[in-house]
């Protein structure tokens, strides 16, 4: 049984054909699929991902996000996984990513 967040995320990505799991150079574990990076998990607290800019936009105007914690005026966005609500949040976001790089091969 999936306990935490992390896992829930994990788990998902994980049954997504191609992904894979790596550590982040920054710290936390990435996923990527042909090479690009899906977004990146820290801890069982937060999801880093970056967005194309109109989808950045209203990923934040819809609060499914927040600016980046660090640099909040880039394409990065942060879901901090305070709720089962953000979770799904996130998994969405990561899956629109994952759609969207699986298409540009």
């Amino acid at each position: 049984m999936r306990t935490n967040r992390k896992e829930i995320i994990t788990d998902e990505l994980l049954s997504w054909p191609g992904v894979q799991v790596q550590p982040h150079r920054f710290g936390g574990i990435e996923f990527a699929v042909g090479g690009k990076e899906i977004g990146h998990l820290h801890g069982d607290y937060l999801v880093d991902l970056l967005l194309p800019k109109s989808r950045r936009d209203a990923a934040i105007a819809d609060g499914k996000a927040e600016p980046h914690h660090i640099y909040p005026d880039s394409g990065w966005v942060s879901v901090y996984l305070r709720s089962e609500e953000a979770v799904v949040h996130a998994i969405e976001l990561l899956r629109s990513n994952y759609e969207r790089m699986s298409k540009e091969g």
